[in-house]
């Protein structure tokens, strides 16, 4: 993906029970090879799969009980 500035580095942040949110613009490649994107300046990405708008993030989450998390159980 082509980036204005080369040094810098794309901000991530994840939560326990919400969407990946990405510093934007973004493209995502999804499972099926099609790519979509968004030129917004912060993205969020489903991580539950909950979402009518996937892999952009509905806020569908919160009106379920969240699953567990992977790694959650590591020790």
């Amino acid at each position: 993906m082509p980036n204005d500035e080369p040094d810098r580095a794309v901000r991530v942040r994840l939560g326990t029970d919400g969407p990946m949110l990405i510093e934007g613009p973004v493209e995502i490649t999804l499972p099926d090879g099609s790519v979509v994107r968004s030129d917004r300046f912060t993205v969020a990405v489903c991580l539950c799969g909950r979402s009518a708008r996937y892999p952009w993030c509905d806020t569908s989450h919160r009106r379920r009980p969240p699953r567990s998390r992977r790694g959650s159980d590591a020790t």
